[in-house]
């Protein structure tokens, strides 16, 4: 992208900048030679924007950031409208460079309050622009949605549309989940189709939220782990695998250094689980009752319906064969394997019910406070 409105500087920063972020680029950078009044009207373009200014060098690398603040601080030093954008920026500014892990700086610029996060590359030229109010993190995570299945309970709403395109807010339920995972920096997203699959194959056949979502076809029911037998070129060493069917707030960042840190081969999202029953409960011992208990309350975990895996366990799951999640967590407990369990902290709806799905269409029709 190359405009004659703009500084050369600024435009040979543009050629380096990937499509998405040239309009971001454009409108917060600067070139270092560029005289403070120029920048504090660019400034005042960004009102209602984060007013940060990105300053290039006359080369189009990076070279300092600006804000109001910046330009306050140097009028008090003693600075006059004469000065340049380089005796004002700030040098010591926070970019994603080689070799970061990305997830980690951004989190950490997150606790900084920073909004717009430069990645550039060894050479120091802007590659892209993270508006970390749109993007969360951007985990090391291959994901896989699992969409195959008939809805049998939400029939029959179901008998013309798969469950995990009907909408709930006026959007389907799917792109809820596609729009998460995206936000959390997680590129490479499939979803497993089978039941009215040509709905979601024309569903997906566009980009949705920065990228296409690759659909794989199961030939026949498989289960949620089996139908992973059909997914490959994977491109990270962890996979998500989630029902396509649920709301959920769960943190995947959090999820994602829970598993790390616990050393576990898998981890299962959780959501506590009360049973109440409004009985006495006796003990017994053969034909003896040895005690009772007034109406107990029992409190458990149940399984969410996502799960992060090491992606080595795809290599246990042998191809065409069915496969259920609970059988696999199973076999990796049999086998000695840590499973660990992360719980949910938040929303989580399973939409299996007529009754769910009115819930959760009420839910995300209401507006946002």
């Amino acid at each position: 992208m190359k405009s004659h409105d703009l500084h050369p500087a600024v435009d040979k920063a543009l050629e380096r900048v990937r499509s998405g972020a040239a309009e971001l680029m454009t409108r917060h950078a600067v070139a270092s030679s560029t005289p403070m009044r120029e920048c504090l009207v660019a400034l005042n373009r960004l009102s209602g924007e984060t007013m940060t200014l990105f300053v290039v060098d006359e080369e189009g690398r990076m070279a300092g950031t600006m804000t109001d603040g910046d330009i306050r601080r140097a009028i008090i030093g003693g600075a006059s409208v004469s000065d340049t954008a380089e005796s004002l920026m700030h040098r010591d500014f926070m970019a994603l460079t080689p070799p970061d892990t990305p997830w980690k700086k951004i989190a950490e610029a997150r606790r900084r309050g920073i909004t717009l996060l430069p990645r550039l590359d060894a050479e120091g030229y802007v590659q892209d622009i993270m508006d970390l109010r749109l993007q969360h993190s951007a985990l090391p995570v291959d994901a896989v949605l699992m969409a195959g299945g008939r809805g049998e309970r939400l029939r029959p709403l179901t008998l013309t549309t798969p469950k995990p395109l009907l909408k709930v807010g006026g959007k389907p339920i799917i792109d809820y989940n596609v729009e998460e995972l995206r936000a959390n920096g997680i590129e490479k997203i499939r979803v497993t189709v089978n039941y009215l699959k040509e709905q979601l194959i024309d569903h997906f056949s566009h980009p949705r939220f920065g990228g296409y979502v690759e659909c794989v076809e199961e030939p026949r029911r498989l289960g949620t782990m089996g139908s992973l037998s059909l997914v490959g070129d994977l491109t990270n060493d962890f996979v998500l695998v989630m029902n396509s069917d649920i709301l959920t707030t769960l943190d995947f960042e959090k999820l994602y250094l829970a598993h790390i840190e616990s050393g576990a081969a898998l981890t299962m999202a959780v959501i506590p689980y009360t049973v109440s029953v409004p009985f006495s409960i006796i003990r017994t011992e053969g034909d003896r009752v040895t005690g009772l208990t007034e109406k107990p309350t029992y409190n458990y975990f149940a399984g969410a319906g996502v799960y992060l895996m090491d992606r080595r366990l795809m290599a246990r799951i042998s191809p065409g064969e069915y496969l259920d999640a609970p059988d696999f967590v199973e076999s990796l407990i049999v086998d000695g394997l840590k499973v660990g369990y992360f719980p949910i902290d938040g929303t989580w709806i399973d939409i299996g019910s007529p009754d769910d799905y009115r819930y959760a269409d009420e839910l995300m029709s209401r507006p946002v406070q």
